[in-house]
């Protein structure tokens, strides 16, 4: 019977692998067993965030170690989603899942985890119906790793995805093929947009005939409450993480989600909280604290300028991005009720809940 571990570790840098090579040591996990790792990085977030491709080699070089084997094997295995961007108070980290098979334990449901991978993107499919269409095709695989047989169990899924560079643009145009835009920043919104999607596809969120190339980006009205994507230079590929709770697995941890409408909707995460067995609508106890394993969540400035009729100016700040703003935002209100500021919060909400808003999901352990 499968048992979902998961550990959360600080890291005092985007190379630094010392709390994962101490789980190992300790024997709290085996290098085979490692499905996937989630990180917040100290980066910008942006297109030049290099401590994203800095964190993924520093892991697939000490995983290759621990595997004894090469760097395209650990990447073929192991999927590895660092998001850039601690602003505010929030504290670099990494979240360690695992798979153990074991004959112990209570039959869930619980924790379920699974990962799949698509293919290679040409620069030319970023952002269009070919991410979407082969996203929604990885997310039903990972499913089918994890055990989950119905898309209500599915509470959250991690996407990483690839972005546009000038080189990038410039191989496309050399084989006659334009890119959905020229603008590499934009591209990110684009890839994010595109694997959401997918994800709502698969889901069942989105009817496919609602979905173009056009619709990409811009219709807004189209969203899934249960997407994560976060874009990076370091791959073209998306590596897709399928987080819910499946009847044939057992151990300690349960996740549940919800949606926030806006960057302050503190009752979506009480209800998360709620739904895990928390009681009280103030911040945890630090026992309970302890007991939330991770925290995941979007942010995303809203496209009006308005939080609840009030203006912000996040869209408006020329010296620091908006996305950096939001997760700024949601990061301070998440640790307010949580606790603790070692949180992943990822920016860039495109069509990952309403405008402004954002999906929630919270992995506690329920025997303490």
């Amino acid at each position: 019977m499968p048992q979902c571990l998961v550990f959360r570790v600080p890291t005092g840098n985007p190379a630094d692998v010392s709390g994962l090579r101490t789980l190992i040591g300790d024997g709290a996990v085996r290098p085979e067993e490692i499905v996937a790792i989630f990180g917040k990085t100290e980066g910008n977030g942006c297109v030049n965030d290099f401590t994203r491709q800095l964190s993924v080699m520093a892991l697939e070089a000490f995983l290759a170690e621990a595997l004894g084997c090469t760097l395209p094997d650990v990447a073929a295995r192991v999927a590895l989603v660092m998001s850039g961007g601690t602003e505010g108070g929030l504290s670099p980290h990494i979240l360690i899942l695992a798979r153990r098979e074991s004959e112990a334990g209570v039959k869930g449901p619980a924790l379920a985890v699974g990962a799949a991978f698509s293919r290679d993107f040409l620069p030319e499919e970023i952002g269009r119906m070919a991410q979407v269409e082969a996203t929604a095709e990885a997310v039903a695989s990972a499913m089918a790793q994890a055990g989950i047989a119905s898309e209500a169990d599915v509470h959250f899924v991690q996407v990483k995805c690839p972005l546009l560079t000038s080189a990038r643009i410039a191989e496309a145009a050399a084989r006659g093929h334009g890119v959905a835009t020229h603008d590499t920043y934009a591209s990110m919104g684009l890839s994010r947009g595109a694997s959401a999607l997918g994800i709502g596809l698969a889901l069942g969120e989105i009817a496919r005939s609602a979905l173009d190339d056009e619709a990409i980006g811009v219709a807004r009205d189209l969203w899934s409450g249960r997407a994560s994507a976060s874009a990076g230079i370091e791959l073209m590929r998306n590596e897709v993480i399928v987080l819910g709770q499946a009847p044939g697995w057992s151990g300690p941890y349960r996740i549940a989600h919800r949606v926030m409408r806006d960057g302050i909707d503190l009752g979506a995460i009480h209800g998360a909280l709620a739904d895990l067995g928390f009681s009280g609508a103030g911040q945890l106890s630090p026992a309970d604290s302890e007991r939330v394993i991770a925290f995941l969540a979007k942010a995303e400035p809203s496209y009006d300028g308005l939080i609840r009729g009030r203006r912000h100016i996040m869209n408006d700040d020329s010296d620091i991005n908006a996305t950096r703003h939001a997760r700024a935002l949601v990061g301070g209100v998440a640790a307010a009720a949580i606790g603790r500021t070692d949180l992943f919060v990822s920016g860039g909400a495109e069509h990952q809940g309403p405008d402004g808003g954002g999906p929630v999901a919270i992995i506690a352990r329920v025997d303490a």
